[in-house]
């Protein structure tokens, strides 16, 4: 009998939970097209450890992978320094403090590899692209004139992203969607929880616990 009393408050207030359900996906839509500015990424994927020519591996050259794998870590930090922001600063010319260019990237260590990603984010494309570029080279730069070793190998060179990242339309909207449906049924839940007056013979029955044995109808005051 709940489940169907909770039916009937749903069917009483459908075109409420309608109107803030669409409401709300529509909002989402607006703002995701329309509103917010899109952010794209761009990142680059370096080696930690110095190139090696031999084609067979030794013990030596496990020992050596081992380390490097742990300087991952240590070059990670590298990216993240102020000394690196404002050679990346310097090179560009870039309109920025180190703290809003720091803002931007985002540096993932590759676990039991030697690789290190740097991804920078930005509304401008290519800006991104140039960035996460210079941050790689700035890295290789820097780390060498402070450890005096060039552990820093370079793969390919970051492109240029097409799609924007953020915001994502679709699944904003489909979000929206379920949190408007969840705040609609709460308020048509709580709207009948607040509705004390009588309008029904059920409700006559549930208020008083006792079942109606008649009804008299309303009667026109002139016939």
């Amino acid at each position: 009998m709940e489940i169907i009393e909770y039916l009937n408050i749903i069917k009483k207030r459908i075109l409420l939970i309608i109107l803030v359900t669409i409401g709300a996906t529509v909002l989402s839509g607006v703002l995701s097209y329309f509103v917010i500015t899109p952010s794209y990424k761009s990142d680059i994927s370096v080696i930690i450890g110095k190139p090696d020519s031999k084609s067979q591996v030794s013990q030596d050259a496990y020992n050596d992978v081992m380390m490097y794998q742990q300087l991952v870590s240590t070059y990670s930090e590298f990216v993240t320094s102020r000394k690196v922001s404002e050679n990346v600063i310097k090179t560009l010319k870039l309109d920025m403090t180190s703290d809003d260019l720091q803002k931007m990237v985002t540096v993932t260590p590759k676990a039991n590899t030697e690789f290190l990603t740097i991804a920078v984010k930005s509304t401008d494309p290519k800006q991104a692209m140039d960035i996460a570029n210079q941050f790689a080279k700035s890295l290789k730069s820097v780390s060498y004139d402070v450890k005096k070793v060039d552990n820093v190998q370079i793969l390919d060179n970051a492109i240029e992203p097409i799609v924007p990242t953020s915001p994502n339309p679709k699944l904003n909207m489909a979000i929206a969607f379920f949190i408007g449906l969840m705040v609609s049924l709460g308020i048509a839940f709580l709207l009948e929880y607040l509705d004390n007056t009588v309008k029904t013979q059920e409700d006559i029955e549930k208020l008083m616990g006792v079942p109606v044995i008649g009804i008299i109808p309303l009667t026109d005051d002139k016939q």
